[in-house]
Order: C-alpha cells, then structure tokens, then sequence
C-alpha cells in the first residue's frame, strides 16, 4: 500500500471528524476574513487529495473490470462526489443559481478545458490521433438533447418564471433523463460495447472479459475489498461538502465575488483527478479512453446530477434556477456545435483542442466580466 494511500484516509476522516465535532465552533471563527480564508483553504485541499484517492481506488477496479465498464466505474464515482457537492451546495447557499453554475461549469471545463487541452497537447505529440468514432457520436447523441433540455429550455417555458421549472416539468423531465441515461449506460455496458473500445482493441477487450487469464477470473474477494476502499475514499468528500459549500458561499459573500465562481470552485474539485486521468490517456495516445472519461463526465452530469438537484429542490421546496444566462446559452450552443464537428471523423488534430480551448477561455472571461 502506497504512502499517499495510507495517509490520505486518516486525514480524511480525521478533517471530517473535526468539522463535525467542532462545526459551529469554526463557523464562529469565520466572522473574520484570515479564519474563513484558512478554513475555506483547508477544506478545499483535504477534498481535493480525498478526491484523488476516490479516483485512484477507482481505477484499481476499473483495470480489473477492463473498458468500458473500468472507465463508466471511475465516471460514476465521480458523479458520486459532484451530486455530493452540488446537493449540499444547493442546500446551504442562498444562491439559487449555484447548482446550475456548477454543472454548467462541468460541461465547459470537460467539452473546452480538458478535451481542448488534451487534443493540443495529445496532437502536438502524436499529430494525428484515432478514436471511434460511434462511441463518441453516442455520448454527444445523449449530452446534447440533455443539455438543451435542462438548461436552454426553462428560459422558454412559461408555466414559471423564466428559468425554472414546473414541479411536473421537474419530475417528468428527471424521469426522461433518467430512463434516456439508463438506455445509454445499457448499450455502453451491454450489446454496443466495442463503440467504446478501438476496433482493433475490442477483440482483445472482450476476451478479457472471458478468458482464462481475463479480468472475470480475478478473486471475488478482492474486488470486494477494492469497493470497501472505493468506499472509503468517498465518504469524506461527501461529509465535508456541506461545510465546503457553507464557507464557499460566505467568502464569495463577503469578497463580493460574482456567484458562477463559486460553481467554477466546486467543478474544479470535482473534476480534478478524472480530468488529470483524462489528459494522462490522450498524451500516451490513449484517446479513445481519453474521450470515454471526458464525454462520459458530461454525460454523466446531466443524466444523473440534473435529477439528483430537481428532486432535492422539489422536496426541500427550494428555489432553484436552471436556465442559462443569454451569454452562457450561446457558449452552450457554441460548445455542441463544435463537439459534433470535433468528432464526426476518425481522427484528432491540435487545431480542434485549439478551437475548444478558445472558448473555454471566453468561458472563464465571462465568468468575472460578463
């Protein structure tokens, strides 16, 4: 066991013991700016390291499953910490626009930030790099009805004020994502498993699935155990959030800080190892896995966070908005638009990672002057 492994759980639960122990006590200390900073700087390290954990226990498993069902297991317990953030944010801000500046700035760090870069830097390398193409035109096929649908179309409605949601729209929209998500998840786990894989990898893939020496005749009991930690790892960020959450939204406060930044902090948390992963996979020539982790957050983000944050709104009777900014709706539309031509082929040059990165960086540009 690494030492980074054996340390990072104790201070895990130990930051998450103290926070809870001493919760209002430290909260009293955040009336003056030096402690809230401190504070806010603490949460925000042991989170971030706690996620890397989550994401290092992940992959364990993920080699032993093998693609794409090791990516989809890191993909999720991903999702797992950004419900975890995003929820608590929803609860413990008074902004109401919080949960979909988070989720928002997912989509722009994934589809601008992380696969601009990682095409530069992967095409710069490597000049031309391969993919399949039927993976990454599936993935699209699910985020941009979604995207549309649970971002741009509340500006539209008219049942409610613009931006929002009707408690039926909320339900009957969670549904669909849902039941659209799980139709997605099946074919990607199931019948249409080698979209997700290079051709002349699936072969071989799904022999690992099966064969004598695959990934199925790994021990049962250490796949057991690799949950147990997987677990583990994840529990301290989802305690934590809430106090990050609480301390995030009193600093942007009192700094008079525009809230999306709030939303960038808490994606960056959440994105932070898998978006590392990511960048890992397309500089070793790996863009197929690359793309699997990169389209599968955003994917994932709308088909399992929107519903998480609808249903926590419903039942909490909190007001939350949904619908973009004008601004923000045409980096939205921009951003699709540029993903379908990104990957309509067969190969990745720099020029597309330049183009992304482009307007990732108006992206961070609107956040503080919009």
């Amino acid at each position: 066991m690494s030492l980074s492994r054996t340390l990072r759980l104790p201070v895990g639960w130990l930051t998450t013991a103290g926070f809870f122990v001493a919760g209002p006590q430290l909260l009293a200390l955040s009336s003056s700016m030096a402690p809230l900073i401190l504070i806010s700087a603490l949460l925000f390290v042991v989170i971030l390291w706690s996620a890397f954990g989550v994401v290092t226990e992940a992959d364990h498993l993920a080699e032993a499953l093998g693609e794409p069902r090791g990516t989809l297991v890191l993909t999720l317990a991903i999702v797992l910490i950004e419900v975890a953030l995003i929820s608590a944010a929803t609860l413990n801000s008074s902004q109401p626009t919080l949960a979909r500046d988070t989720m928002f700035a997912v989509l722009m760090i994934v589809l601008n930030g992380v696969v601009g870069l990682g095409l530069l830097l992967g095409g710069l390398r490597h000049g031309q790099q391969r993919y399949n193409w039927q993976g990454a035109s599936a993935y699209l096929g699910v985020i941009i009805p979604l995207a549309v649908i649970s971002f741009i179309l509340p500006d539209f409605t008219t049942s409610t004020s613009v931006g929002t949601l009707h408690p039926v729209q909320a339900v009957a929209f969670s549904i669909f994502t849902l039941v659209l998500y799980g139709v997605f998840l099946t074919i990607q786990t199931g019948r249409h498993r080698d979209f997700f894989t290079m051709q002349e990898e699936s072969g071989s893939d799904a022999n690992d699935g099966h064969g004598a020496n695959g990934h199925a005749s790994i021990n049962r009991n250490a796949l057991i155990k690799q949950g147990v930690w997987l677990i583990a790892a994840i529990l301290p960020v989802v305690l934590l959030s809430k106090f990050l959450a609480k301390y995030i939204d009193i600093a942007l406060s009192r700094l008079g800080a525009p809230p999306a930044l709030g939303g960038l902090l808490i994606a960056i948390i959440v994105l932070a190892p898998e978006a590392i992963s990511a960048l890992r996979a397309v500089t070793s020539n790996q863009l197929q896995r690359g793309l699997n982790l990169c389209l599968g957050a955003s994917a994932s983000t709308i088909g399992l966070t929107v519903p998480a944050v609808l249903t926590i709104s419903l039942v909490t009777g909190q007001h939350l908005i949904l619908g973009l900014s004008s601004a923000n709706m045409v980096l939205l539309v921009l951003t699709l638009l540029l993903s379908m031509l990104t990957f309509s082929g067969t190969r990745t040059t720099l020029l597309e990672g330049a183009m992304h990165l482009m307007v990732f960086f108006v992206y961070v540009s609107l956040i503080f002057v919009g």
